[in-house]
């Protein structure tokens, strides 16, 4: 069964590849398909960063990673640099892992 569900999201994702190859630049070139465009990756992106915080397995959970993830937000939104924000949210989720 899981063989089933892998090739048939490697298929999905191929023919999405394909679609974006095989599309005429006209489409590709409208306003509201390029605002898409560009948003997507990072909607993507922060929807994995969420489940990777805040899940183990099928529960949801708030344990250090959610810590560390908080810390992360603060660095960022202090104009911290992103190798600061990695140790600082590495740090703060290790010593909440230390401390629980």
């Amino acid at each position: 069964m899981i063989w089933t569900v892998v090739l048939a999201g490697s298929l999905g994702c191929y023919l999405l590849k394909y679609a974006g190859l095989a599309a005429s630049p006209a489409i590709l070139e409208r306003p509201a398909v390029r605002r898409a465009v560009e948003l997507v990756p990072a909607a993507m992106l922060a929807a994995l960063v969420v489940v990777q915080a805040f899940t183990d397995r099928q529960a949801l959970v708030l344990d250090a990673r959610a810590a560390g993830l908080a810390a992360a937000v603060v660095a960022l939104l202090l104009r911290a640099p992103f190798l600061v924000v990695l140790l600082i949210a590495g740090g703060v989720a290790a010593l909440v892992h230390a401390l629980a």
